[in-house]
């Protein structure tokens, strides 16, 4: 394992365990390459049913809003 893989792994262990579910799952998913296709939830079709209307209104985060929400995460 690289010392890069190492470190997600230790930060991931920090999280709840849905977080750490989630992230489970999508490098699984990556890992596999076999062409599999994630499945969303019915909440997770709906959300992005909902954005997807959102963007069709115009409705999207200024610059500011991104930048307030990537200063909050950057590690």
């Amino acid at each position: 394992m690289t010392e890069l893989l190492e470190q997600a792994v230790q930060t991931a262990r920090a999280l709840s365990p849905g977080m750490q579910d989630e992230i489970a799952r999508m490098v699984l998913a990556y890992a596999a390459r076999d062409g599999a296709v994630y499945q969303l939830t019915p909440e997770e079709e709906a959300d992005l049913i909902e954005a997807e209307a959102e963007l069709e209104r115009g409705e999207i985060a200024t610059d500011a809003e991104v930048e307030a929400v990537f200063s909050k995460y950057r590690l």
